[in-house]
């Protein structure tokens, strides 16, 4: 047998990167099946040991399978080798995919088999009879060539099956490199495409491969650094790679990693839509069509008119864009790189066709993305917008937001068309969805930022002064809805006041309920509910009321405490019930009750989503609303029977919430950089109490952590409200001192702050 396969130095290998190291892999492994070929098959003839698919491209990853094919005239001789050779494979412990053919059993079995077929696209010679390999080559080109119809709906139904099933390299928080769209598999579909009807241009090419590079890189430092088979690039997993690669931080790693599965993705639907009209344009021949000055459209593709002067024309590539998108159709290649060359920068302002032509183009809604996708990938969106460059391909590493933050501004823009109803303004609406998170593609807050970036776009674009400021405000307010409607009570009279102050005018608070449901939507799935709407549109009745004149008083609808729970504080006794979601309890009023309830839910695996109390002659009335972490209703009778255990001091709290934390492993990461514990207190908001804001990292008992902190202040807790965002937990507590008062004291205020970020570092 040969001396073992040297793998190992390679791997360690750094000064070797991506399709090199591939290469030098593969040269390693062919050279060392040499030498098994030599011992084992000396002489051997009517037989050939062939290389296919990533091992034929001689682009093998540390973790990758070997394809082998055993090419023989005979197969009983195939056989009795191939058990010679696979075996010592094997005790090298690399993952073997082999098969022993004949050449007419190779291309019977590729004729109708989409796997085998493209691996034999990829064919390599490796040893015995070099005229077998090439047999087989041609062969298989010439079938696949000659099946042309029925590999490209293969291949075409294979793209988009991969698509459904992974999603989008750009758009995951942990995408697969190799099979989701915009990976590496798209561009081999692309190369088996071009083969069966030649498609790509040399700058599809260009580009292609080097984008091609960037995955490959990745891929192969993925499996160097965590030393298994897949191609899932974990959170957990980006920083190594990145210091691998030599990149800054897994930022810049998943910036690059986006920019090229973009470029990938968009190739790919660029390329498939124009083997879609050339077989369709054998069928009917359209006539081309002018659907705005200078633009024409034929066969779903927008092109431009030989006479358009794109040179003395800023906003051809706006009108371009709204014609493809009204007629959801393509932007022509050509059209395409011709305005990215000859367009001239946007004046200073905007013709006023110009920012009509934007407004209405992103009103169009969905349809716009791809469009905006297509003008944003030959850099005409930074044409007009210079401040857009940082914003593209920025990822957002958290499970809460889906989208890189360009694509999240064109996905909100394209929401907010949804609401244009619900506005007098239907222009600053949309515009504001595109540009209210602009600022992110800078350092410092992206919301300080952004106001100024808004305040300059704006003007630029033509706004009049009060339009600008209203774009502005939209931009400076658009948490404000969704962090005061969540995190704070709204049944406080100063929160609406201070809302109504901070908005101004309700035409401006009616734009910003739009962008808050617009932008949320476009966040993700996690990021919008019945709950989440209801408490929005709750808060921005009561602030409308306000703004017309009202006071916020008249608009509370169900005052708390309701008769019904002065009814149960009458009986003065321990009272649990729960039902529906909502937990009412009855205790004689002692410190710390809340924190107890807390912990005990906690122990039972139900989430407090918000709470309110109230006490009155000596008893306490605690209203929680939860929700089960399994998604069912709580186990009520287990629950009832641990609070009055934990009531009465019979359940150790502490101790229990430790071990089911040491039973129950922490939640998986779904951030990229998880929140350190921080500590905001309000005492602006409420007249009736301070407000004690907290994020921290979500867990086993932090809500009977923070409440413990509390409760070493002696502080009462009026209402929390309580959410997870992702992985992170942001709890809001109404608390008073021991007079019942709002705590005013400096000294008193930074201890608070103390002692909760030292409940929340300690263990339980």
């Amino acid at each position: 047998m040969p001396p073992p396969l040297r793998r190992d130095e390679l791997v360690a290998d750094y000064s070797l990167h991506g399709s090199a190291w591939c290469r030098r892999y593969s040269d390693l492994v062919d050279a060392w099946i040499a030498e098994l070929w030599a011992e084992v098959a000396p002489g051997s003839s009517g037989v050939a040991l062939i290389a296919t698919g990533g091992y034929g491209r001689a682009e093998l990853c540390p973790q990758s399978d070997l394809d082998l094919l055993l090419l023989t005239t005979s197969t009983s001789q195939g056989e009795a080798l191939a058990s010679r050779l696979w075996y010592p494979i094997w005790d090298q412990g690399l993952k073997l995919g082999h098969s022993v053919r004949t050449l007419n059993q190779a291309l019977e079995l590729s004729r109708d088999d989409l796997d085998t077929a493209t691996a034999l696209l990829a064919v390599r010679h490796l040893c015995g009879d070099p005229s077998l390999t090439e047999d087989l080559r041609e062969g298989a080109l010439v079938q696949w060539r000659h099946g042309a119809k029925w590999a490209i709906e293969e291949l075409a139904e294979n793209v988009e099956g991969r698509l459904e099933k992974l999603g989008e390299v750009a758009f995951l928080l942990e995408p697969d490199l190799k099979d989701a769209r915009g990976g590496l598999r798209d561009v081999h579909a692309l190369s088996w495409l071009d083969l069966a009807q030649p498609v790509l241009s040399d700058l599809d090419e260009v580009a292609l491969r080097d984008a091609y590079e960037i995955l490959l890189a990745a891929r192969v430092e993925l499996h160097r650094r965590s030393g298994r088979r897949g191609d899932v690039l974990l959170l957990q997993e980006q920083d190594a790679v990145a210091e691998a690669l030599g990149v800054a931080d897994a930022d810049a790693l998943m910036k690059n990693v986006v920019t090229a599965a973009r470029s990938i993705a968009w190739t790919s639907d660029f390329t498939w839509h124009r083997v879609q009209a050339s077989r369709r344009r054998r069928l009917i021949r359209e006539r081309p069509r002018e659907v705005a000055p200078g633009v024409v459209l034929e066969e779903r593709t927008v092109r431009l008119a030989p006479t358009c002067n794109v040179a003395g024309d800023p906003a051809i590539a706006l009108r371009v864009g709204l014609a493809a998108a009204t007629q959801r159709a393509f932007i022509d290649r050509a059209a395409l790189e011709r305005m990215a060359t000859e367009m001239p920068m946007m004046p200073k302002p905007w013709p006023d066709e110009a920012r009509w032509l934007l407004t209405d183009l992103l009103m169009v809604g969905h349809p716009a993305i791809p469009v905006l996708e297509a003008l944003d990938q030959l850099g005409l969106v930074h044409r007009m917008i210079p401040e857009w460059e940082p914003c593209r391909s920025r990822p957002q590493r958290n499970a809460y937001h889906r989208f890189t933050v360009d694509r999240h501004l064109f996905e909100a823009a394209a929401e907010a068309a949804k609401l244009v109803d619900r506005v007098d303004r239907p222009d600053l609406l949309v515009l504001g969805a595109l540009f209210h998170d602009i600022g992110k593609g800078y350092p410092g807050d992206h919301v300080e930022v952004g106001i100024q970036m808004v305040d300059r776009i704006a003007a630029r674009m033509g706004f009049a002064d009060e339009e600008v400021a209203v774009l502005v405000s939209m931009v400076r307010h658009h948490l404000l809805l969704p962090d005061v409607g969540t995190r704070r009570d709204l049944d406080d009279d100063g929160t609406i006041r201070s809302v109504a102050t901070q908005v101004g005018s309700v035409e401006t608070l009616e734009l910003l309920h739009a962008l808050t449901e617009a932008d949320s939507i476009a966040t993700g799935p996690a990021a919008w509910g019945q709950w989440k709407a209801g408490l929005v549109a709750q808060l921005v009745r009561r602030t409308a009321h306000v703004l017309r004149g009202g006071d916020a008083s008249e608009m509370v609808e169900a005052p708390f405490p309701t008769a019904e729970h002065r009814a149960l504080l009458a009986e003065r006794r321990l009272i649990v019930q729960g039902d529906a979601g909502t937990l009412t309890i009855v205790a004689p009023d002692r410190p710390g009750l809340f924190s107890r309830v807390a912990g005990t839910l906690a122990l039972n695996g139900v989430d407090v989503v918000d709470a309110s109390a109230h006490t009155e002659m000596g008893m306490a009335l605690e209203v929680f609303r939860v929700k089960s972490v399994f998604g069912d209703e709580p186990n009520w009778l287990r629950v009832r029977a641990d609070v009055e255990r934990a009531l009465a001091g019979r359940l150790a709290l502490r101790a229990r919430l430790a071990e089911r934390a040491r039973t129950y492993p922490a939640p998986k990461a779904t951030n990229a950089r998880p929140k350190a514990p921080r500590v905001v207190v309000d005492n602006h908001t409420s007249d009736l109490a301070t407000v004690v804001e907290v994020e921290a990292p979500d867990g086993i008992g932090v809500l009977y952590r923070i409440t413990q902190a509390l409760l070493e202040c002696d502080l009462d807790i009026v209402s929390a409200k309580v959410q997870t965002l992702g992985s992170d937990a942001i709890d809001a507590f109404y608390v008073r001192d021991g007079l019942g008062a709002k705590i005013e004291d400096h000294a008193y205020l930074a201890e608070i702050e103390r002692a909760v970020l030292h409940a929340l570092a300690g263990e339980l």
